[in-house]
């Protein structure tokens, strides 16, 4: 079993990314969010700088559909010594598929083709693949894994929603597993996975992979991909270990702390944090009250006297486990 964080725009960073790996396990390799000038810039160089991502195993994804432009991109990150990129054909965002990027890619086939065909020839590095499975139906995915099945893939990673499926409607697991089926890629699955009993509702529609990626499920809970772990480790019987609740306040501290460092003044500071809260605080029980301080904030100073409350309040800390909710 391999598990995967996902790359989130303007939430997994460097700063996010190693606070993780110091507190929690189970992640197995990182994907940046992703790059999309030619030129890196400040930030996204930050990003990828070897010293920033020490002790872990990263790949940077790139976001671009014009071959010269991807293949700038890939050349500077092999001269910080990465080996392998990801081409995001994922992102749903209405501002990037419009420009044809992201999973607005999928919108045009023949382009598509022509543009791996490019990369493929000419990149260096073992290149993996974020991909939804269409635009607007499903059944536009057998002619995108086709295409994809013309190209030594490092990897395939399928989340199997459309692009105008955006985030709310369901995933289309049969998706999956026709790629599983139709294609000798190694597979990933991404998706909807937000705890333990969507992993193992997953596991009973189908076979999972040996390898999957978590998103928004990993940031509301950081210790989901330990726990899915363990799972697997102990023959599908979910051992309930209590998250240390000091560990996850530590954490938490620890991105602060750094985008601190990194931002200036408050206001951004501030944003990023309660971006963050948007998931994370999801695995606290009856926390409105608390989150609505955390929003009116106007100084880190007054953000952080709102986080303790959350903190020190007793059993305001959840995670669902099957149909019970059981204290981290």
């Amino acid at each position: 079993m391999k598990i995967y964080m996902a790359p989130m725009e303007g939430l997994t960073s460097y700063i996010y990314r190693n606070a993780y790996n110091r507190y929690f396990h189970g992640v197995d390799k990182y994907f940046t969010p992703f790059l999309a000038n030619r030129r890196l810039n400040h930030k996204e160089k930050q990003d990828v700088l070897p010293e920033h991502n020490e002790g872990m195993e990263v790949v940077p994804q790139i976001l671009a559909n014009q071959a010269d432009v991807f293949l700038e991109i890939a050349e500077q990150l092999q001269e910080y010594g990465y080996c392998e990129v990801n081409l995001n054909l994922g992102c749903p965002s209405g501002t990037v598929a419009a420009k044809g990027r992201g999973a607005g890619f999928l919108a045009y086939p023949e382009r598509l083709d022509q543009f791996l065909a490019e990369i493929f020839e000419t990149c260096r590095m073992r290149i993996s693949i974020k991909t939804r499975i269409g635009i607007n139906s499903e059944e536009e995915w057998q002619e995108l894994l086709e295409i994809y099945n013309r190209y030594p893939l490092a990897e395939l990673i399928v989340h199997p929603r459309v692009q105008k499926d955006f985030y709310r409607k369901p995933v289309r697991p049969e998706a999956f597993a026709y790629a599983a089926e139709h294609t000798e890629h190694v597979l990933c699955y991404n998706g909807d996975i937000r705890s333990v009993k969507d992993y193992r509702r997953f596991c009973g529609m189908f076979r999972m992979p040996e390898r999957v990626m978590l998103g928004r499920g990993l940031l509301a809970n950081p210790e989901l991909a330990g726990k899915i772990r363990r799972l697997g480790e102990n023959g599908s019987r979910l051992i309930e270990e209590c998250m240390d609740i000091d560990t996850l306040e530590a954490f938490h501290q620890e991105i602060l702390e750094g985008y601190c460092r990194i931002l200036s003044g408050d206001k951004n500071v501030l944003y990023k944090m309660i971006e963050l809260w948007c998931y994370m605080g999801q695995g606290f029980v009856d926390s409105g009250k608390y989150l609505k301080k955390l929003k009116k904030a106007r100084s880190v100073l007054e953000y952080e006297l709102a986080v303790k409350e959350i903190f020190k309040a007793d059993g305001y800390c959840a995670e669902v486990i099957g149909d019970e909710k059981k204290t981290w």
